[in-house]
């Protein structure tokens, strides 16, 4: 108290008159000069903490506590896994997939002169990125960044441990980092595990009500539209079961996975349904329930159906049986996807609404493409293995980060969070010790990792081209190479559209994932063999991709 009135002596009354003031003034009010140089820097301490925002060591500290209301806020959040809507501070599920666009170009001739600089593991990132379009297309950006690099550091693990420079150590399982009934999503034949994000919604409002719009435009059309006498006696669904049917045989939580909106081709439309069926019991009954859910599918000219499942009293005896309703040979060709596919216990139907024009050939390729659809929509879990998620959105886990303790986004309770463009992205599962691959990672390691060529490494045989080429190249400012890197991405990335686009009509989802591995080999640079080559990096033709097209057969 002595200080306090030898200062106010001298008019110094609060913290900052004390940090501003002269040191002598302070020494001749305390007559100490070790004690007037401690006051004085842990006054000016205490003022510097108070204007970065932390705790300024004085009463009135209550307005800077407001800060950390958010943070409650967030660590209280119904849904970990979604980014808060906190107007202002967090992504939006739209915000965040909209920042992690990739660029795309389409440019034939201009991705067939292209040939690039690159290393292996971000081309396998970027078949595992542009196939997940096609063979799981419920999964946003996001997750599929995030499942690419699972592949990535999954197949790298692999590698490095088969050219000795890693040894081969217990998996994610046997060390306990993950149970033995994580799912697992197989990705160019591998299977990586996931996390589901349950409740995320990144599919704008708009985009879902266009889609419920097509559909029932497409019911009142097909509705009105004549058809003809035989297929009208055809077209009524399956008579409706028993009033009264045994618990025994009644089915558990009855959810019918759809193929999407109607496939369209000379205005007959074609639609698929999948469920789970256990019992030939059950057959009529879950029949019935899909005309009650979906009442437009009695005005359809056709209502084929098929099943598998294994026999509960034979565990070795397989069941399946099929109906055409008209479409002749449908029943058969859905036995043969479910074999295929190595299906059981599913029932799919597959609606068509007949447009008046005989199709021809092309028929059986879409109702392949929609039966198949509806079973990648439903999934199933077999050995560990999921082949589809149930529409959900999923991250791919972090299994090395686990394994190393630290790398990668964490999935406890407290949510890791990146900045983007003012904002910030959280990433959390509220499951302590489990890391995901984190989707921002992933896209840019795309961005920076394919340079041009070089004219040498091209093989363009020009006199001075390849001199002044080089030249060219290392004058460029970092700014320019980084807009190049991008363009490449763009290319690359469009060169693999055009290739998983021309087979996507012919191939089921699994076999399109089995093809891309091989097409991956197929163009993949060209390194040395063993560590040496581990990392190195070698060059890239993308006309080598476009010439994996499926060709037409005239």
């Amino acid at each position: 108290m002595a200080q306090i009135k030898s200062l106010q002596a001298v008019d110094i009354r609060s913290i900052q008159q004390i940090a501003e003031a002269p040191l002598d003034t302070i020494k001749t009010a305390l007559n100490d000069e070790k004690t007037a140089k401690s006051l004085q820097n842990a006054c000016k301490a205490a003022m510097k903490q108070a204007s970065a925002g932390g705790p300024a060591g004085t009463k009135r500290g209550a307005p800077l506590s407001t800060t950390s209301l958010p943070s409650k806020r967030l660590r209280h959040d119904d849904n970990p896994l979604m980014p808060s809507r906190t107007p202002g501070e967090e992504l939006t599920p739209q915000e965040l997939e909209a920042s992690l666009e990739l660029p795309v170009c389409l440019d034939e001739e201009l991705i067939s002169q292209t040939v690039l600089e690159t290393n292996r593991a971000p081309l396998v990132l970027a078949f595992a990125v542009e196939l997940l379009r096609y063979t799981r297309p419920e999964q946003p950006l996001s997750s599929r960044l995030s499942l690419g690099q699972a592949v990535v550091s999954a197949n790298s693990r692999s590698k490095a441990v088969s050219i000795g420079l890693a040894a081969r150590g217990p998996n994610a399982e046997e060390e306990g980092l993950i149970g033995s009934g994580q799912p697992r999503v197989r990705v160019m034949g591998r299977e990586v595990p996931v996390l589901k994000r349950g409740g995320y919604e990144w599919k704008e409002e708009e985009e879902k009500g266009s889609a419920a719009e097509e559909n029932q435009q497409t019911i009142m059309a097909q509705s009105s539209s004549t058809e003809p006498k035989d297929e009208d006696v055809k077209s009524q669904p399956p008579p409706p079961p028993p009033k009264s049917v045994h618990p025994f045989f009644q089915p558990d939580d009855i959810h019918w996975s759809s193929s999407g909106p109607p496939v369209t081709s000379k205005d007959s439309k074609f639609l698929a349904h999948s469920t789970k069926i256990t019992k030939q019991a059950q057959e009529k009954v879950l029949l019935n329930n899909l005309m009650r859910k979906h009442p437009n599918l009695e005005s359809a000219s056709h209502n084929a159906w098929a099943y598998r499942l294994r026999d509960p009293r034979m565990p070795d005896r397989i069941i399946e049986r099929s109906f055409d309703d008209g479409e002749q040979g449908a029943g058969d060709l859905m036995l043969r996807i479910l074999r295929e596919l190595d299906i059981e216990d599913t029932l799919v139907v597959m609606t068509r609404w007949y447009g008046g024009t005989m199709l021809g050939p092309d028929r059986w390729r879409l109702m392949r493409n929609v039966v198949t659809a509806a079973l990648n929509e439903r999934g199933r879990k077999a050995g560990g293995e999921v082949l589809s998620t149930g529409g959900e959105a999923v991250w791919g886990l972090d299994i090395e980060g686990m394994q190393n303790g630290g790398y990668g986004a964490s999935a406890t309770s407290t949510s890791t969070s990146t900045s983007m463009g003012g904002k910030k992205a959280t990433y959390g599962t509220g499951v302590v010790g489990i890391q995901i691959h984190k989707p921002e990672v992933a896209r840019n390691y795309l961005l920076r990792s394919f340079h041009t060529a070089s004219a040498a490494d091209a093989g363009e045989e020009t006199e001075e081209g390849g001199t002044a080429k080089k030249k060219t190249k290392t004058s460029k400012t970092q700014k320019q190479l980084e807009a190049e890197r991008v363009e490449n991405l763009g290319l690359l990335l469009g060169a693999l559209r055009l290739l998983f686009d021309s087979w996507r009509d012919h191939l089921t989802a699994a076999e399109l994932d089995k093809r891309a591995w091989a097409w991956y080999v197929a163009v993949r640079p060209d390194v040395e063999a063993g560590p040496r080559g581990w990392g190195a990096k070698g060059t890239l033709r993308l006309k080598s991709i476009l010439d994996l097209r499926r060709t037409e057969q005239t």
